[in-house]
């Protein structure tokens, strides 16, 4: 039973190799994607923006621009996550994705701040501020389109393959697709003979984008900070473990997220009536199946005796 047990365990690290390989396959085929728009976009919206006299299409140009050093830092750490455990890394290096996400969100939010700060510059002398040419709603519209593309693109690849990296990158594509949004609307409202609109949906950009990059880094720092997983996969975790035969009772599991897998450690009730290698073997079984159905990286068992209630 013992050897059984740890062929199937030996099988299911196997599995868990090839999902972190898929993941960066994944995150290597969508970031180029993203790299070929987001160069296409930064370079129109800019020669455009500054053509057109549009701030607003401008700070989106820049915000595109953004998107390119965001996959710069993508392709490092899908390379990176995907090495194998060391010395120096006995779990993994599967933290640079956590790290990735975390530059990420200080990225958009330093992107943000400048955004605001040149918005509100405009916004003090509205006398400045020039009716723009129309050509700037074309390449707004446009894209507006290309990166709700993106995203949707982004987003289907990054749920399939469950990775938190790929969503954050993802949701930065839809703020893309949000502020050309509002860039369209500033450029209308500017075109209609209200200059100060284009200003304006320039410093909405600029709010949306800060208000992501923190969400982004926020959580990225607590997880980096051994953020423990979501309640409800706990729940799941401790019900695998609980219907795993021979497992008496659960308690005191413990989590931690290691990019976008968990390290669990948990002690686990046998019969005290049995050997040490029946023990060993439920342990095994309970840590086969954890890591068969759920996003877990590695789980540390700690077997405690336990004794059946002697009736009255």
């Amino acid at each position: 039973m013992s050897n059984h047990l740890l062929s199937e365990d030996n099988d299911n690290n196997e599995d868990s190799v090839q999902t972190v390989a898929a993941r960066a396959s994944a995150a290597r085929r969508t970031t180029w994607v993203s790299v070929g728009v987001n160069l296409v976009l930064t370079c129109v919206q800019i020669v455009v923006g500054v053509y057109a006299k549009s701030q607003a299409l401008i700070a989106d140009g820049i915000h595109s621009m953004s998107d390119l050093v965001a996959d710069g830092v993508v392709l490092f750490a899908s390379y990176h996550s995907q090495k194998d455990a060391d010395h120096d890394h006995p779990y993994g290096h599967q933290r640079f994705e956590t790290a990735a996400s975390l530059v990420l969100g200080l990225l958009l939010l330093g992107v943000g701040v400048g955004m605001l700060w040149s918005a509100l510059h405009k916004l003090q002398s509205p006398e400045s501020v020039q009716q723009v040419h129309v050509i700037a709603l074309w390449v707004a519209g446009a894209t507006l389109v290309a990166k709700e593309l993106l995203f949707r693109y982004m987003l289907r690849v990054a749920k399939l393959v469950r990775s938190s990296m790929l969503v954050a990158n993802a949701w930065h594509a839809r703020s893309d697709a949000a502020s050309s949004l509002v860039v369209g609307v500033g450029i209308v409202g500017n075109l209609a003979g209200n200059p100060i609109w284009d200003p304006i949906a320039a410093l909405v950009v600029g709010l949306m984008v800060t208000k992501m990059g923190w969400s982004f880094a926020w959580s990225a720092l607590h997880d980096l900070m051994d953020r423990a997983a979501d309640a409800q996969d706990v729940d799941a975790i401790r019900q695998t473990l609980v219907q795993t035969p021979g497992v008496s009772g659960v308690h005191d599991v413990r989590t931690r997220k290691m990019g976008d897998m968990v390290v669990v450690d948990v002690h686990l009730e046998v019969d005290a009536t049995l050997t040490v290698e029946a023990g060993h073997a439920i342990a095994v079984l309970a840590r086969q199946r954890v890591m068969q159905h759920h996003r877990v990286l590695n789980v540390m068992t700690h077997v405690d005796p336990w004794k059946r209630p002697t009736p009255d």
